[in-house]
């Protein structure tokens, strides 16, 4: 409350963080505010800012390990202090403390691949089958070739544009090159991809600094990978026990120096007791030579902050490999179960679909008849599930599906409205099925579906009613009974491009094609790159190709796009532009928007050119420099309003920037001066309405305003 005066910003102060309080806090206390005045007046107030100023540094909230699980013999209560998280009890302890009081914990990932993989499992033995991931053999050549071609798309761990390059380069043939590739892929082990893919396909440039390291190193070409190895050359070389060896790890991992620095003379000299016992041999003791042993440990230390656990990349590669098994030899299966795990996700959704589509999967517009609650395979290709369609919750898909296996098939759009009036069913649900295409094997036009639905629902729900409250005669049952069809008007299709409207409204996406698949040619030949790859790049755990600040191309249609005012009153806009493989926003300043307002029309299929910008937190997005329409793309022919003015100094052009300013839309604004007989485009598209129309005539007259 002190803080919520005319003098102090009430908007920062919300946002505050624990290292800007004391700073915010001096500042509004400056000599003479009001502030400074309550502080030296009021002892409360004195003692109020007093504390709020000691709040810097400390913790803001609790955190709590998103996969940490405590295992005690005993009721955990009795070891340790507990508190309540949101649904489950949490310790008050952190996980080092936790392990310094000798407790287990373990970290348990939750992986949605591991459901893809059993449902995939399910499907393949769907028909009685018998296949089990568990007896899958780790030597499949298709396996190896297909992730030596970089066709990783949907492989667990393998599919990043950079993972793909390394496996093109490395050409896995093993299960411990899977290992290794995981751990390597990281910032830091990096570094070694190149030397570890020489030395891989070039055994006889291996070398060891050591003939005792060769046994540890043989099976990773000679390169440090693993944290296991750091302490098998500690145990080997320097005489190490198991547990100190493991302290040793530790230590480099957290770069405890003061700690590494005796750990550097206990492994080239070794440890003895104060009463003569050997404790730890030393690298010198075991025939190493002090320059050779020290060159050893520094390479570990510069290493071990980086290393993988061993354990845990096989575990991963295990899963990469059983992914890439299924994809190689049951692709159709894999990929329903893949597409099925991903819904919430429309972007990787398109992605999955692009790649069924290059392995010659079709993937089926959703049907009524067939499709079950996710997809599902169907003669050798995938049937989108209704799960995926906006607007109809599980509870009426399952009556749905329940309906059509107690009672057969649905004969037409009638016959199903009929059958599932009572499911609970709306309109909306009705009509997010017509425009997804789930009534196309009906033989109707999805136009005419449109057209009728909300009549014939609500009369079927109103005589449903009537029945149950007793007021339908025998003459109104009979002629409901005999109905079999609606009667639907004599109109045409809607266009492709209002189906795909209409489906990416329902489903996120499109499925009757997409605005791109005309472009395809054009937009390799721009070099624009994926913009699932610009997103992948930037998610937690992914080393990708783009980097914060590259510039890169993409290309795409433009499906939103909205102007916004600056600080210093000038237009700037957010354009969502959408590929086949996903969207992104891109970020037009003022100059920018200046010169290209023209392109940048909702529909339009445009290449742009900028910065990517990746703020922790945020999706990235492009800070646009260039637009241009696609190479080679049908230019489309586009209305624009033309306003003829004296002069850029015209006094009405005030008048008539603020009529403009109130229709904001799409359709390009043209400026014409007389003075100067030139034409300027407005910064910003407008709204062409009669209203507007007849406004400006009375400002400009007529004759000066023209829309063609």
């Amino acid at each position: 409350r002190a803080l919520n005066m005319p003098y102090a910003d009430v908007d920062a102060v919300a946002k505050l963080v624990p290292n800007e309080l004391k700073m915010t806090i001096d500042k509004a206390m400056k000599p003479g505010s009001p502030l400074r005045e309550m502080y030296d007046a009021n002892p409360d107030t004195r003692r109020l800012i007093d504390m709020a100023k000691q709040l810097e540094g400390m913790p803001r909230h609790t955190s709590i390990h998103a996969a940490g699980v405590v295992i005690t013999g005993r009721p955990v209560h009795e070891l340790v202090p507990l508190q309540r998280g949101d649904s489950f009890a949490i310790t008050q302890y952190t996980m080092t403390t936790l392990e310094e009081l000798g407790l287990l914990k373990m970290d348990f990932l939750g992986l949605r691949n591991l459901t893809v993989i059993a449902d995939a499992e399910k499907m393949i033995n769907r028909d009685g089958g018998h296949f089990s991931v568990a007896e899958m053999p780790f030597d499949d050549k298709k396996v190896y070739e297909m992730l030596s071609a970089g066709q990783t798309a949907g492989v667990f761990q393998l599919e990043s544009g950079g993972m793909k390059n390394v496996l093109t380069g490395l050409r896995p043939r093993s299960l411990e090159d899977i290992i290794a590739v995981i751990s390597l892929f990281r910032p830091g082990p990096m570094d070694s991809i190149p030397s570890y893919i020489e030395n891989m396909h070039n055994p006889d440039k291996v070398t060891y600094k050591h003939p005792l390291l060769e046994p540890i190193l043989r099976v990773t070409y000679g390169c440090i990978v693993y944290q296991e190895q750091v302490m098998q050359i500690v145990r080997d070389l320097g005489g190490y026990s198991y547990g100190r060896a493991d302290l040793v790890r530790r230590a480099m991992s957290k770069k405890k120096a003061s700690v590494m620095e005796k750990e550097r003379t206990y492994f080239i000299h070794g440890k003895t007791a104060e009463d003569g016992t050997v404790e730890i041999e030393g690298a010198v003791r075991r025939g190493v030579p002090e320059q050779i042993a020290s060159e050893i440990f520094d390479e570990m230390t510069a290493f071990a902050s980086y290393a993988f656990n061993k354990s845990h990349a096989a575990a991963y590669a295990v899963v990469a490999y059983r992914t890439a098994y299924l994809k190689a030899h049951y692709p159709c299966e894999y990929m329903a179960a893949l597409l099925t795990s991903i819904l919430d996700t429309p972007g990787k959704v398109s992605e999955y679909i692009a790649e069924c589509q290059r392995l010659g999967i079709r993937v089926l517009p959703p049907d009524i008849n067939t499709s079950g609650v996710g997809f599902t395979v169907e003669d050798g290709n995938i049937r989108f599930g209704l799960v995926a369609i906006k607007n109809i919750g599980y509870g009426v898909i399952e009556a749905v599906i329940a309906e059509r296996e107690t009672g057969g098939p649905f004969a037409g759009f009638y016959d199903f409205l009929t059958r599932v009036a009572d499911k609970e069913i709306n309109k909306k649900a009705v009509e997010a099925l017509i425009v997804a295409g789930a009534f196309d094997s009906f033989g109707r036009y999805r136009s005419q579906l449109l057209a009728v639905y909300e009549r014939a629902l609500s009369e079927i729900q109103e005589d449903r009613r009537r029945n149950v409250e007793g007021q339908l005669d025998l003459f109104g049952m009979a002629e409901t009974a005999e109905k079999q069809e609606l009667i639907y008007p004599d109109i045409p299709e809607m266009t492709l491009k209002e189906k795909l409207t209409l489906e990416k409204a329902a489903t996120g996406l499109y499925l009757s094609g997409h605005p791109l698949s005309e472009y395809r040619a054009q937009i390799e030949a721009a070099n624009a790159a994926p913009i699932s790859e610009i997103l992948e790049s930037f998610t937690e755990g992914s080393v990708g190709t783009v980097q914060d600040g590259d510039t890169v191309t993409i290309a795409g249609v433009i499906l939103t796009k909205k102007n916004k005012n600056t600080r210093n009153d000038s237009l700037m806009a957010f354009v969502t532009l959408e590929d086949m493989s996903g969207s992104i926003e891109a970020l037009v300043f003022p100059k920018v928007l200046t010169r290209y307002a023209p392109l940048l029309a909702e529909e339009a299929v445009v290449s742009m050119t900028g910065k990517v910008s990746a703020r922790e937190g945020e999706e990235p997005k492009l800070i646009c420099d260039a637009v241009a329409p696609l190479a080679g793309a049908a230019a489309k022919k586009t209305k624009k309003l033309y306003l003829r003015l004296r002069s850029a100094d015209d006094p009405n052009l005030a008048r008539v920037e603020r009529v403009t300013a109130i229709f904001d839309g799409t359709t390009p604004l043209i400026y014409y001066f007389g003075d100067e007989k030139k034409y300027s485009p407005a910064a910003a598209g407008v709204e062409v309405t009669a209203g507007m129309l007849a406004r400006l005539n009375e400002i400009l007259g007529a004759d000066n305003v023209v829309f063609r």
